[in-house]
This record gives structure tokens, sequence and C-alpha cells, in this order.
């Protein structure tokens, strides 16, 4: 494990075995990013390796890699294959910095916005569509220029207002990946345009003709928050679980004695797992 100065001075930061660090800059909105990538240790198949996309990079990139590192060495025993990482991050010392908000939130009324605990304004927010078509139309195509990536086997995963991302990726332009992993998601931020897309959307799936699997986890603390991030994440996994796609599977899990931030490795090591499925 290679040590390296931190940019603050303050000592020694650490760079984890196989992965690379650098800055991309979004064509369409001029927002810089910070892209965490993690290469397998071993030649890639002839398809080429899986990938999973990794939102709040700054928050959970070290907890999945090690995750992947560990299981993926006995894929026989824990389901586990390896995979390219690439975590989407900030150049912030915060582990969920405020610029998230502009990037997993659509522009949804003022009046629709659930009240912050402290009374504040919420950071800006609204550039979903556009980091959405950063990852579609930048990063996926620097990404399968720079390493042997199997595109038919790509999955996303956040978690919180990362995990309402997710969710937005999957109703509004379904089959951009076969694996959809939603931690936590704040469905309570976009119930509206959520509701507007479901009526619609089996059409949509059937007709891109590609093999999806869905993924919504919340930590069983979370079923008391006012949110009601449990309860509608439930009813959201079941609904589509019964729309009949062929090629389509969803499912909800409860992590039990989780809340929305301990949940976090728990759900990371399930979603290597969830990611690795045919």
């Amino acid at each position: 494990m290679k040590q390296v100065m931190n940019q603050d001075g303050r000592g020694p930061g650490v760079i984890l075995p196989g992965t690379s660090v650098y800055k991309v800059r979004a064509e369409r909105s001029g927002r810089e990013y910070v892209i965490y990538v993690f290469v397998p240790d071993i030649a890639p198949p002839p398809s080429g390796y899986p990938v999973i996309y990794l939102l709040d990079a700054n928050a959970v990139f070290g907890t999945m890699v090690e995750a992947m590192r560990v299981q993926s060495v006995r894929s026989d025993k824990t389901g586990v294959v390896p995979a390219v990482i690439v975590g989407i991050g900030y150049e912030a010392k915060q582990p969920f910095p405020a610029e998230r908000y502009y990037d997993f939130m659509m522009q949804v009324p003022e009046a629709d916005l659930p009240r912050r605990p402290d009374g504040a304004s919420w950071p800006k927010y609204g550039g979903a569509e556009a980091f959405m078509h950063f990852i579609e139309e930048q990063l996926k195509p620097e990404v399968e220029e720079k390493y042997s990536i199997d595109r038919r086997r790509q999955s996303i995963v956040g978690h919180s207002l990362g995990g309402l991302l997710v969710l937005q990726m999957l109703l509004g332009n379904p089959g951009t990946f076969r694996h959809y992993i939603a931690g936590s998601p704040s469905i309570h931020w976009n119930s509206a345009w959520i509701k507007q897309q479901r009526a619609s959307w089996v059409l949509r799936a059937e007709n891109c003709g590609t093999e999806m699997h869905v993924l919504i986890a919340a930590g069983e603390q979370e079923g008391s928050h006012p949110s009601g991030v449990v309860s509608r994440s439930r009813e959201l996994a079941h609904w589509l679980g019964q729309t009949g796609l062929e090629g389509f599977s969803a499912e909800f899990t409860c992590f039990e004695d989780e809340g929305h931030i301990s949940v976090l490795p728990i759900l990371m090591s399930r979603a290597i797992r969830f990611a690795s499925i045919g």
C-alpha cells in the first residue's frame, strides 16, 4: 500500500492498490469532477471487465474497493467477480460535499422540497440531467477507451441523493446500465416525477431490449424517518418486480439494525455481489 503526502502537507495519505485518480471537466456544464478508478490485478476476461460506476466517491470509494479486493479473490465463495470501479467525486475534504445536491437532483418546485431540519435553504440543485449526460456521453466513453470494459455488464451505485439519481436514470432512460443499486434513495425529493415516469416506463423499458436488475435497499433504523424511505423503497421495488418484463428483476433489502449512514459498508458489499449477477 503506497503512502504519499497529502496536499495539505499534514502527513502521509494512502493510495489504494490498483487505483488511480484524475480530474475531468464536464463538456456540457463545465463542472469539474475527481474520478477514482480501481482496476483488478488480473487480466481482463475476453469480453472485458464488468464496470461499476459509484456515486459519492468521496465517502465510499475506499470502502467498495477494499470489499472488491478481498471478496473477488474467492469468487466461488463470495459470488463477487473482479470488476473495474469508477468513482465520481469532488475536490473536497467532506465525504458528502454540497455539490452533490446540484448533480443528483432535478429541477423541482421549491414548494415540493422537504423542509431542512435547521430551517436553512437547501444548496443549489437542479443539474441532474446534465450530470447524467456527463456519465453517458463523456465518462463512459473515456473509461471504455482506457480500459477493457464489457459494455453489457455495467452497474451504477448510489446512496441517499445518489440513490435518487440511480432511480432517475432507471426510470428516465432505462437500459443504460444492467444493474441499478439504489441505497436509501431520497424518493421524497422527486416523488411527483417518479410517479409520472411510472405511467409509461414499462413500454419504454420493453423497447430498450436490455437485461436489467434493480436492487433498492435501506437500513432498518430508517423506518421511522418522516421521509418514508423504507416504505417508499419497498413499494417501488415491489411495483418494478411486478411489471413482468423479460430479463428484468427488482428486489428490496432492509438491513437489520442499520441507519442511514451506518448502512454504507454493508450496502457496498452487497452492491458488488449484486453487480456480479450474470
